[in-house]
């Protein structure tokens, strides 16, 4: 895998972890505390990768489920037709398998961290909408990677991650063809997609 590659895949985990669940009200604040929080888990656990990979994913994993809306994630990852043709059983087994495979697939990526920032853009607001856009830059020694995190919030205060567009690379649309075109490779047999899923986001 190529810096460029591992970067961009860092980031994508930034997408899936989340370590505190106090309601935070300013978005932009709470996706930095998150993303600054992550660099730190991974720095300090540079060795256990090696040692204890199961034990460095149940590290991640301790932060791994809160931040994200996984039911709508799923749901759109499926696409209305497929997700309205599975059972509710068929939805949570796809929704399982989705963080299991993200967490599988980026782990080792997590592990080989190097030198990269991320700055978060804190723009002058003081309400914001239910759903925002949230901005960042992760930044190499070569190059500098726009981000953006759309985040929706909850009933109870809390913002959660719906989608996340990586230097121009969309993850829910790419998520979305993948799925697509797993339905065509198995005939639309849904508990066969699922068996089949990995999550990669192929970005270059």
């Amino acid at each position: 895998m190529n810096a460029t590659l591992k970067s961009i895949a860092f980031f994508i985990s930034l997408f899936l972890f989340h370590g505190n669940l106090d309601a935070e009200s300013n978005p932009h604040k709470f996706i930095d505390s998150q993303a600054q929080l992550m660099v730190s888990i991974i720095t300090d656990n540079q060795a256990l990768f090696l040692q204890n990979p199961q034990q460095f994913k149940d590290k991640i994993n301790e932060v791994f489920e809160p931040m994200v809306d996984f039911r709508r994630v799923g749901a759109s990852v499926m696409g209305k037709k497929y997700y309205l043709a599975s059972t509710k059983t068929q939805r949570l087994s796809f929704i399982q398998s989705f963080k299991t495979s993200l967490l599988d697939t980026y782990a080792s990526t997590l592990a080989q961290w190097g030198d990269q920032k991320i700055v978060t853009v804190f723009p002058d607001l003081n309400e914001y909408k239910k759903v925002e856009d949230v901005q960042q830059n992760l930044i190499t020694s070569s190059n500098t990677y726009p981000i953006t995190y759309k985040v929706r919030q909850d009933q109870n205060g809390n913002w959660l991650i719906i989608n996340i567009i990586v230097n121009g690379v969309n993850l829910g649309l790419t998520f979305r063809n993948q799925f697509q075109a797993l339905a065509i490779e198995h005939d639309e047999n849904i508990d066969e997609i699922i068996k089949h899923w990995t999550s990669n986001a192929n970005i270059d």
